[in-house]
């Protein structure tokens, strides 16, 4: 039997992928764009171990007071975002094996050959230890699927069946190889819901999120000029009708929106408070010093009374599409 995890389950480790000069970071403020990941880096060795992949690691590492939990890693890479390179930890039997998915771009969108190589070069240099690590021929990123741990995945369809992602599939053809590589029993789609500046073609964790089996947790836009606002509130109604695998339906816990966010171009950004991460004693989420980061914090500390919630100031991340969740992926004990 083949089990994907929850994220909440016990962590061995999260990877991270640092900015260099050879990646579009430096063309817009590499020193300022290296400080939210130093301080996400911190807030996750609080915990357990961090994996910082990196090009010269006497740079990175020199740019923390206290490096306990940090293991620093010279690797090639094209970008920073290992949610959707990185290995997807799943149980097989009970027994813990490591995936790696095939990673294009994004559909194609940018050069992802190094990134798509990480993960067998982590394995060769025995990163992983004895954990077995098989090579998948189908392209699937880690931020497009959320998991329960019971055999439920939290997708949307504009992603998984995007042509620019193998070629197209149907949602059944999807919901098989789920299955076959993820031990999937159900899938719940989201046909609506998108952020303006997402280069992810809608990944789920920029837009609702299980929080646990009961609970999902869903990006809600309340202004009615805002352009999202009538997709958002079609996802909503979507979300209403998704039933857990005892038939009940979820509890739904509404995040606020940000203000829109501006690039200097003019281009809004894809702030999101859906892209938090779950750790083994803390939430890490992201804020954009905007008036709802207050909102989010309590709302995150009702939702996990037990552990430390630390905010990161993820505002240079969305200028580059992507937040703090985007920047780690977890490997399960």
């Amino acid at each position: 039997m083949i089990r994907i995890p929850s994220e909440w389950e016990r962590q061995q480790c999260i990877l991270m992928s640092f900015p260099h000069e050879d990646t579009d970071w430096a063309e817009d403020g590499l020193q300022e764009a290296l400080s939210p990941f130093v301080r996400i880096a911190q807030a996750i060795a609080y915990s357990e171990a961090v994996y910082i992949i990196c090009k010269d690691k006497n740079k990175i590492s020199s740019m923390f007071c206290n490096t306990n939990n940090m293991t620093f890693i010279e690797l090639p890479t094209n970008d920073t975002w290992i949610r959707d390179y990185g290995y997807i930890s799943i149980f097989e039997d009970g027994k813990k094996r490591l995936l790696d998915f095939t990673f294009d771009g994004w559909g194609g969108k940018f050069e992802a050959s190094l990134d798509n190589s990480v993960n067998s070069a982590l394995h060769k240099k025995g990163y992983m230890g004895i954990t077995p690590l098989e090579k998948v021929d189908f392209v699937l990123e880690g931020g497009s699927i959320d998991s329960d741990g019971d055999g439920t995945i939290l997708t949307t369809t504009k992603c998984l069946c995007n042509p620019n992602r193998n070629g197209g599939l149907s949602k059944k053809e999807v919901e098989k190889k789920l299955n076959e590589k993820l031990g999937a029993k159900r899938v719940l789609w989201l046909d609506n819901g998108y952020l303006a500046g997402d280069d992810t073609d809608s990944h789920i964790d920029t837009l609702a999120r299980f929080v646990n089996k009961e609970t999902i947790v869903y990006v809600k836009c309340d202004n009615k000029d805002d352009e999202h606002y009538e997709a958002l509130k079609k996802m909503y109604e979507e979300l209403k009708t998704f039933k857990r695998s005892d038939n009940k339906p979820y509890i739904l816990v509404p995040l606020p929106m940000t203000e829109a966010i501006y690039n200097k171009k003019g281009d809004r950004l894809p702030a999101t408070y859906a892209n938090f991460l779950i750790c083994n004693d803390t939430l890490i989420y992201p804020t954009y010093g905007d008036k709802n980061d207050k909102v989010v914090d309590a709302i995150f500390k009702k939702l996990f009374p037990n552990k430390e919630i630390i905010p990161i100031n993820s505002r240079k991340l969305i200028e580059q599409g992507g937040s703090l969740h985007c920047s780690t992926m977890q490997v399960v004990y």
